[in-house]
């Protein structure tokens, strides 16, 4: 088995203090490897990256077919819990005949800080329309309400979830190794990074009409590329990063460090893992590989922000970087 590789490393005073390691892999259109670094059989939990494929079985099944854009980048959302994601997530429950109580996903403090101090103003508690996952669960509610299952869709042996099953081991092109359960309680099937990166070179290549599943895949992933403020939040680099690159490209993060990309103009797919969970090497790496592919501009503002970064105390001074680590990328 191949050893993770570094990604990111953090200098100071001359000296390096840490390293992020992981595995990457870039897929082109049929799903093979173009690139990889680390070890693309690596098996990892894609969490939240992979929203977009549990969402498949809602817009196949046609229970979806009247979703706007903006509603499809919020099935796909990891949300900051702001008024934004709160009010379009109340309005979709409520347009179902349905209620907070009918989620699973349980309740979240909102990382919107204007949310946030809202709730503590009006002596409020975060409910389940707050968490992070509302709008992926909003989804598998209209599933459900589709197919007629019972109200706990949140079981792996539910209706729903076997059909969230069924698609991800399609598109990734492998048989999971069995799953785990997510923070918003849901199951979260395993993969290989290459199969994590086949799938979204799928979404990447998919046609508008060509069949139902590649329909789904193509408003699906263009839902995210012109909704980024529903798919994340201000402050997110999901959100900051799409918009730098122009709606032309799709990205999208999951707890423990992993992190995609839907390339359509190149037909590529990206999935990278590091593998000690932390955020701020993944949000570098995939930086680093959309820069490799031209897609982001190494200079704009927002790749700045996590590409190569300025470490500085208290008082702004200069204390260390973090910048790619020599070969990757």
């Amino acid at each position: 088995m191949t050893k993770p590789v570094a990604m990111a490393e953090l200098w100071r005073g001359g000296q390096l203090e840490s390293v992020h390691m992981g595995h990457a892999v870039i897929c082109g259109a049929d799903g093979s490897i173009e690139a990889a670094w680390g070890d693309p059989a690596a098996v990892i939990f894609p969490r939240s990256s992979c929203k977009m494929v549990q969402a498949l079985p809602l817009m196949e099944s046609g229970a979806g077919r009247d979703l706007t854009p903006r509603q499809l980048g919020l099935v796909c959302a990891s949300h900051n819990g702001a008024a934004i994601h709160r009010e379009a997530v109340g309005a979709w429950l409520a347009d179902m005949g349905l209620g907070e109580a009918d989620l699973r996903c349980g309740s979240q403090e909102p990382a919107d800080r204007p949310e946030r101090d809202r709730l503590i103003k009006s002596d409020e508690s975060p409910c389940q329309i707050h968490n992070n996952c509302s709008g992926k669960h909003a989804g598998f509610l209209m599933l459900n309400k589709h197919m007629g299952g019972h109200a706990d869709y949140i079981e792996a042996d539910h209706p729903v979830q076997m059909a969230v099953k069924a698609a991800f081991e399609e598109v990734t092109g492998e048989t999971s190794a069995g799953y785990g359960v997510d923070g918003c309680s849901a199951p979260n099937y395993s993969t290989s990074v290459h199969g994590l990166a086949r799938a979204m070179a799928y979404f990447a290549t998919a046609q508008d009409g060509a069949d139902a599943r590649q329909d789904a895949a193509y408003r699906l992933s263009r839902g995210m590329m012109a909704h980024p403020d529903m798919v994340a939040g201000e402050g997110r680099a999901c959100t900051e990063l799409m918009r730098a690159m122009g709606g032309k490209v799709a990205i999208k993060t999951g707890a423990e460090a992993v992190f995609i990309a839907i390339i359509p103009e190149l037909k590529k797919g990206i999935a990278l893992k590091v593998t000690d969970g932390g955020t701020r090497g993944a949000e570098l790496a995939i930086c680093a590989l959309l820069v490799k592919l031209g897609v982001l501009e190494a200079d704009h503002p927002a790749t700045r922000k996590y590409l190569n970064t300025i470490e500085r105390s208290r008082r702004g001074f200069e204390t260390g970087t973090l910048r790619v680590a020599d070969g990757f990328a």
